[in-house]
């Protein structure tokens, strides 16, 4: 606890320096004003909106327009150069007034010294309406209290994330320059988190019997800090030009485990397993060595070590959890290595050359003990957790020419192995999903562009990629795993990791970039890529596939007024089959489109706005399910936007944005035709399927040189 207290004290005395720092100078400005430059704006108005709060759930999710149907707008821009001391300040600030405030501060002497500092505020409202008689929600003592379907109190869900910011570089010399920054972010509120103790005999046969079972809505209370410091010292010679850094990250949690009062759904005879253990407090330190040497003057060599330590020791009675005899704690303890080289080189004036080779070594030092409770009978499950250790090697090898001055073409080789290490023999794992030591993985792409010349200049890209592995291994808990010699009759009903099976992967880019006349510029974008996945077996992924396709377009009407939009379509697919026949495929198809204008419509009065559509759709097509599959998840959106900025005199300025959206919404996982998802205890939720907003904002402008 103490410290989040040093934390926020922390803020408020660096949101105090960055005040005074930022205005302090006006001072020496006003003495001095032949030699100085200041320059401040302020903006401040009100802003209104109308619908009720389920009408705002998704556009009041971060402007705080949720639960408020007005808010007030004030930002500050403040900058001041003084050229007789080569010093300048820039202090600005942002949403002062609402949910999202942000500070920043820039004081620096270029050639010399930079300190930044900055302060920001965000929270989060969860769009989803919660019915429920819990009562503590929030806490990490809730209580769960049974009520009818659709009755209960309101409960509103959001987080607060508050952050500060501190950094300071120095040039110590032409050669040296050293830079640290600090950061601290603290997280609280609540949100959207569950228990489900519907059991399952094949872990514990006497599982349905021993605990009540039911799937209960437990809001996961949040009040943690989030703390990360990052330094640097840089060196430079003639030819070659190093820097040693330090990152570290600390993550601190005041609540370490979610224990709520259950009623008829909690455990008699294991109260421990009524306890759900929250995030725990863990923390990283990195060292690395990091710098390029010349050869000559058209060969470059870089170069990359870097070791790291992550660490997690939060102990398990302070969670109320009750770990293996003897064992206090996880005692969790990753140490990564890291080596990297490359050498770029230009041995000729048209010929580009490329490569590097990348080694990770990350080595899982955790103590194994047996995490896992055994259960009654042949089901009983006894096991320890896993190391998860891998060495990683990546490469790539590339050559570039130039044809002609607007011509380039490209070549490229890569590579990657993946090598996870001996199983360990103790941990659990099931025989239906077998497992693979390695994996590698080569690739080739080519790519011709064309710069900017004339009227065209553009890009088109192929990429192709083949991953295999070591043979196939099956599991058995406790026992470890065995090498399978015929995998396509011992494993013809498993089902295959996607990241473990033999791929084949192909895609192909085409980007271009056209301004046929002074007025008319546009920019095309095409992408198609697929994904084809060979197994032993029938089941499992069978192949996925991707495509985009996106213009933008601008076009100047006159001096005075000017056109835009884009249109986008993508799509994403993918299949796969599961033992007796039950064959599932997913598409997820976005497409959205936008036009929008600006124009000068008197000499005072600058307009503009512009109208989109989004139209986002997931379809489930499964056979053995007599509907043919899950209903389709579609999310639609329209919103226009509209503004105008009259100039009231020198300096001096208003303006107006008006905003209109429309969403519709329908996920049949909260609500499948107006029968909303209700928990055991008769909670439910769910997003209103239909929300129209309007919003209006006035804002003054105040421009002092």
């Amino acid at each position: 606890m103490t410290s989040i207290v040093t934390s926020f004290r922390f803020q408020r005395t660096v949101l105090a320096l960055a005040v005074c720092a930022a205005f302090a100078p006006v001072q020496a400005q006003a003495a001095d004003e032949t030699t100085s430059a200041a320059v401040t704006t302020v903006s401040i108005g009100l802003g209104a909106v109308d619908g009720s709060s389920a009408d705002r759930a998704l556009f009041g999710q971060y402007n705080g327009l949720r639960d408020h149907s007005a808010v007030g707008m004030l930002d500050i821009d403040y900058s001041l150069r003084k050229p007789e001391t080569s010093s300048w300040v820039q202090f600005t600030g942002s949403s002062l007034l609402g949910d999202t405030r942000e500070l920043g501060l820039v004081w620096k002497n270029p050639g010399s010294w930079k300190f930044t500092a900055d302060y920001g505020e965000l929270i989060h409202y969860d769009p989803n309406t919660v019915h429920t008689g819990l009562l503590g929600a929030g806490s990490t003592t809730p209580q769960v209290v049974v009520v009818p379907p659709g009755t209960g109190a309101d409960l509103e869900l959001k987080t607060k994330r508050t952050s500060v910011g501190l950094g300071f570089t120095k040039i110590i010399s032409p050669r040296l320059q050293f830079a640290v920054d600090l950061k601290s972010e603290n997280k609280e509120g609540a949100r959207l988190f569950g228990l489900g103790q519907i059991c399952s005999p094949l872990i514990a046969g006497s599982c349905i019997t021993a605990l009540g079972s039911g799937v209960l809505m437990l809001p996961e209370p949040i009040n943690a800090n989030h703390s990360q410091v990052e330094a640097r010292l840089s060196y430079a010679l003639e030819k070659l030009r190093f820097s040693v850094g330090y990152y570290g990250s600390f993550y601190r949690n005041n609540n370490v485990a979610l224990q709520p009062n259950l009623g008829g759904y909690a455990s008699t005879t294991a109260p421990e397993l009524n306890s759900l253990a929250l995030a725990p407090d863990n923390q990283a330190h990195q060292l690395d060595l990091s710098g390029s040497y010349d050869f000559t003057g058209t060969t470059r060599g870089t170069f990359k070590l870097g070791y790291a330590q992550a660490t997690q020791n939060a102990d398990f009675a302070n969670a109320g959890l009750i770990g293996p005899a003897g064992v206090a704690n996880l005692g969790a303890q990753v140490n990564t290595t890291l080596a990297k080289i490359g050498i770029s080189s230009r041995p000729m004036p048209k010929l580009s050359l490329l490569a590097d080779l990348r080694y990770e070594d990350k080595d899982d030092q955790t103590p194994l003990a047996n995490y896992n409770r055994a259960g009654a009978g042949a089901s009983a499950v006894s096991a320890t957790n896993r190391e998860l250790s891998s060495k990683k090697i990546k490469g790539q090898l590339q050559a570039s020419w130039q044809f002609t001055p607007d011509y380039r073409g490209t070549l490229g080789a890569d590579y990657e192995s993946i090598d996870r290490g001996v199983f360990t023999a103790t941990s659990a794992v099931s025989g239906f999903i077998p497992l693979r030591q390695d994996t590698t993985e080569t690739g080739v792409r080519a790519e011709l562009r064309r710069r900017l010349s004339d009227d065209l200049s553009g890009a088109i890209s192929l990429t192709s990629s083949r991953r295999d592995g070591s043979n196939w291994l099956q599991g058995s808990s406790g026992t470890g795993v065995t090498e399978v010699a015929d995998p396509a009759s011992r494993l013809s009903s498993a089902i295959f990791m996607p990241t473990l099976a033999d791929r084949q992967r192909v895609k192909i880019k085409l980007f271009a970039d056209w301004q046929p006349s002074e007025k008319l510029n546009l920019q095309f974008s095409a992408e198609e890529g697929k994904d084809k996945f060979n197994t032993p077996s029938t089941y499992g992924l069978h192949d996925t596939r991707m495509n985009q396709f996106s213009v933008d377009w601008g076009y100047a009407l006159s001096s005075s007024w000017a056109l835009n939009g884009y249109v986008s379509h993508g799509l994403q697919t993918l299949n796969q089959s599961h033992p007796a026949g039950y064959v599932l495929a997913f598409d997820n198809t976005n497409t959205g489109v936008g036009v929008g204008f600006t124009g000068q419509l008197a000499s005072k009065l600058l307009v503009g706005g512009n109208l989109s559509y989004v139209d986002d759709k997931s379809v489930y097509k499964q056979t053995l399910v007599s509907s043919g599959g899950l209903p389709d998840v579609v999310y639609r959106q329209t919103a226009l936007k509209l503004f105008g900025k009259y100039a009231l005199e020198k300096g001096s300025s208003v303006r107006v944005d008006l905003v209109h959206q429309r969403v519709s919404v329908n996920d049949w996982a909260w609500d499948n035709n107006g029968a909303q998802f209700a928990y055991s205890d008769g909670t439910t939720v769910m997003q209103n399927p239909n929300q129209t907003v309007s919003f209006i904002g006035v804002t003054y402008i105040y421009l002092l040189k």
